[in-house]
């Protein structure tokens, strides 16, 4: 019964994502700094009142390495924004899933972990599938492919920073860290850029911020209640939400060569979480 809670709740957080995903894609006509403040905003309304009830130091213990997160984060989640502009909703959310190979390498340097050589392979893989996507995928953005790599190697730097806290940090510190860089950078850089939203955009945009913390949420609580190596390779399910969102919904072309190099990623990605857990 607990495995089959965590997997309902890792799937709805998947559901929460990809509808988030499925938004700012809509939203294409803002400019991607603009939707960055109103997913911070979203967001925010959660976690402050939260932090106030529980009363928690919204400061944190660990300042710089809060700071780092949040700004590793808005540089993440800007760069993905950007690439939703340029490629396929499926295409750019699984280039932005080779996040692992950047976190395992930086970790490799920082936290000096070992690489397994099959995960040197598995990582090989999952980065030829990127390359197929680029080479032959449909008519495939090399601007976009640039953004959707950067917010990987962010998430990447994000994975280590996360490490270093441990669990020094409450979840909704670091969370509202986060959200409070991303409405500042967001809030200033969207000043040039302002396109004032219509009521229907105004539920949309602040839908993002919901979609989000409900995503995050249910993601923690799943984690929480069963066993990771059951729960974590269904985030990647996100992926196939994607495809079919942006082939149903955006009329999104995928040719098979662009399918080929989704599923050399995924392989790569989830074999070598196998591998882990099966270690561990």
């Amino acid at each position: 019964m607990k495995s089959s809670t965590a997997i309902f709740y890792m799937i709805f957080s998947v559901i929460a994502f990809s509808l988030m995903n499925a938004v700012v894609k809509y939203l294409g006509a803002f400019d991607a700094y603009q939707i960055v403040f109103f997913r911070s905003i979203g967001t925010l309304l959660f976690t402050i009142p939260l932090i106030i009830k529980a009363k928690i130091p919204i400061l944190g213990n660990n300042k710089k390495l809060l700071f780092l997160r949040g700004l590793f984060g808005v540089i993440s989640l800007t760069c993905f924004f950007m690439s939703l502009n340029y490629l396929s909703l499926g295409t750019a959310v699984s280039l932005r899933y080779t996040s692992p190979i950047f976190g395992a390498i930086f970790a490799l340097f920082f936290l000096k972990e070992k690489i397994k050589s099959v995960q040197w392979v598995l990582f090989l893989i999952a980065f030829i599938g990127v390359l197929v996507i680029k080479g032959f995928g449909a008519d495939v953005n090399s601007l976009g492919v640039i953004f959707a790599i950067l917010s990987a190697i962010f998430l990447g730097l994000i994975f280590i920073v996360i490490r270093k806290l441990g669990d020094s940090e409450n979840p909704l510190v670091i969370i509202n860290y986060f959200m409070i860089l991303a409405f500042s950078f967001g809030g200033i850089m969207s000043i040039k850029y302002w396109k004032t939203p219509n009521l229907t955009e105004w539920l949309l945009l602040l839908s993002l911020g919901f979609f989000g913390y409900v995503g995050q949420l249910y993601m923690t609580k799943s984690l929480q209640s069963g066993e990771t190596n059951v729960v974590v390779p269904l985030k990647y399910l996100e992926v196939i939400f994607m495809i079919v969102i942006g082939a149903f919904w955006f009329d999104e072309i995928y040719n098979l060569w662009t399918l080929l190099g989704v599923c050399l990623i995924m392989f790569g990605l989830l074999y070598n979480i196998y591998l882990k857990r099966k270690r561990s």
